[in-house]
């Protein structure tokens, strides 16, 4: 590369988003699934973030983490999902037109919060729970909606974050 041109390497706009989705979900103290989401508005910017965890103010050292036993032994009735959350703590009121971009395909309840919200586009890296009925009702709702959907892509395999200065790498 020779001085003045630009960097060939740079994040598109996708892998920009997701890799924002995929950082949230780090913050996931979930020890079995951890989900990040992030919407991006038609200007390309970020309006919204959130990772699946327990509501604001509900411990997570108080309530469950199991995926399986009695049904309120579980964290099944307490999780807030991160497509949830990122709507929630979205900072504007009007979705109209944004991208949702999520490392895990919606659930259906979380469906229904982003067709609400109106949200126009998904993208998502895994779909493993496809065969499940609450992933195909999801589909069948944002088909009769109009939402697009499609798998995230990307030559890339991973982004790494250094917390070391650029002068002192």
């Amino acid at each position: 590369m020779t001085s003045g041109d630009k960097r060939k390497d740079y994040l598109n706009w996708d892998e920009y988003f997701m890799a924002a989705a995929l950082l949230a979900s780090r913050r996931s103290k979930d020890p079995s699934t951890q989900v990040g989401a992030c919407v991006a508005n038609e200007e390309n910017k970020i309006v919204g973030v959130g990772y699946n965890g327990f509501p604001r103010g509900c411990s997570d050292d108080v309530l469950p983490w199991a995926r399986e036993g009695e049904p309120l032994e579980t964290k099944y009735p307490y999780v807030c999902h991160a497509e949830l959350n990122a709507v929630l703590n979205s900072n504007q009121t009007n979705l109209t037109g944004c991208r949702l971009y999520v490392v895990l395909f919606p659930c259906n309840e979380c469906t229904k919060v982003i067709i609400q919200s109106g949200i126009r586009e998904i993208i998502y890296i895994s779909d493993k729970y496809a065969d499940t009925d609450s992933v195909k009702a999801s589909k069948r709702m944002l088909k009769t909606a109009g939402v697009k959907i499609r798998r995230f892509e990307s030559q890339r395999r991973e982004v790494r974050l250094n917390y070391v200065a650029p002068e002192d790498r």
